[in-house]
């Protein structure tokens, strides 16, 4: 087996490259719909019946800085039961729920 005489200056540069490839990995793996803050029984209830109703999930999510995952979950009722309960004693019907 040959032995391979590599300078210190030659790993540097490639510590750095690699560096900068596990940066851009990171980068590319971090979820794009993020979450800015918790959701409120208001905000649950502006998705449901208020002014945000006739929205988009991804549209709805980026106006109040939610993900989309959360306004998901809050319309097909995986969240926010008692703002469902509310809905139904008023007689709304949820439209996001199948």
């Amino acid at each position: 087996m040959a032995t391979q005489t590599v300078k210190i200056e030659e790993l540097m540069e490639l510590v750095k490259s690699l560096e900068a490839r596990v940066a851009t990995l990171e980068e590319s793996t971090k979820p794009k719909n993020k979450s800015d803050r918790e959701m409120t029984d208001d905000d649950a209830r502006s998705i449901l019946f208020g002014d945000l109703k006739d929205m988009k999930h991804k549209e709805v999510a980026e106006k109040l800085g939610l993900s989309y995952g959360q306004v998901y979950s809050c319309r097909l009722e995986f969240t926010f039961k008692s703002i469902h309960k509310e809905m139904r004693e008023k007689g709304i019907a949820n439209p996001w729920k199948k």
